[in-house]
């Protein structure tokens, strides 16, 4: 749809998803880059696996990605669910760079990791992303990142948004089916195969449990499918709670030709 969209408003695409940065990561982020044609997209494929990115960074390649495209003389499209990466440009976001800390590391490394997430959740009560308190060296991070006491200043000042936003609404049972489907689809592609670590998000985990013989390839399916719903939720959750901050967005029904009730809107 977004493809459609740039096509039609002689656009370019700037990608909010915290995990399509990834090289190699292909299937199991849903990138679909033979979608795209001859239009240009941005902030996909930009690090290898292994490198932790961050929301501060995504603003800070933001802001080049954005200034070209207008440049060019084009639209910017920003398309893409990471909540958090869509605000973040959104309401203009300011964040300190904040550096290793080798003391605070040290002492956390005597905790826990249920010790460390409660750590976590007294000093960040709006904690954003629970998938981090599974992940040892990330709830470490998170801390670290919680502690700073920085300046922000440091970040590029994000240019001037007049934005227009646009939610994709399916009919649950619909959604449920397109989510069972889309998977399928993926498994059978070779998703599998390209499973590395559990570092990057649901596929990528439960798909290296069964490359470890610890559930079927049923329960992979079964145990992927249910969480990719429940991630879903969260979506919805989070761009509700978007809304009540103050944040249009125009829910079009995805069942109902979006890319064309989408243009029509545009037009007015």
């Amino acid at each position: 749809m977004g493809v459609r969209i740039a096509r039609a408003l002689n656009g370019e695409i700037i990608s909010a998803d915290s995990r399509q940065v990834y090289r190699g990561m292909d299937l199991g982020t849903g990138k679909d880059l033979k979608e795209y044609g001859e239009v240009p997209y941005h902030l996909i494929d930009i690090v290898d696996p292994g490198y932790e990115f961050s929301v501060f960074e995504f603003q800070r390649r933001f802001v080049p990605a954005f200034l070209g495209i207008q440049d060019r003389g084009k639209l910017p499209i920003m398309v893409g669910g990471t909540g958090l990466y869509l605000e973040a440009v959104l309401k203009g976001f300011r964040f300190a760079e904040v550096p290793m800390n080798p003391k605070l590391r040290a002492e956390l490394a005597r905790l826990s990791l249920e010790d460390l997430a409660d750590h976590l959740k007294a000093i960040n009560p709006s904690l954003h992303n629970t998938t981090d308190l599974r992940l040892r060296e990330r709830v470490i991070r998170a801390i670290e990142i919680a502690q700073f006491q920085g300046d922000p200043s440091s970040q590029p000042s994000l240019p001037d948004l007049s934005p227009i936003v646009f939610g994709i609404r399916w009919p649950k049972d619909m959604l449920c089916q397109r989510i069972s489907r889309r998977l399928r689809e993926r498994i059978n592609q070779g998703m599998i195969e390209e499973i590395k670590l559990d570092f990057y998000g649901l596929e990528y985990r439960y798909g290296a449990m069964y490359l470890q013989g610890q559930i079927t390839k049923n329960d992979l399916f079964q145990k992927l499918n249910s969480a990719i719903r429940q991630f879903a939720k969260r979506q919805e959750t989070w761009f509700r709670r978007m809304e009540r901050l103050g944040t249009r967005i125009h829910w079009i029904a995805g069942d109902q030709d979006p890319t064309e009730k989408i243009l029509k809107v545009l037009e007015k």
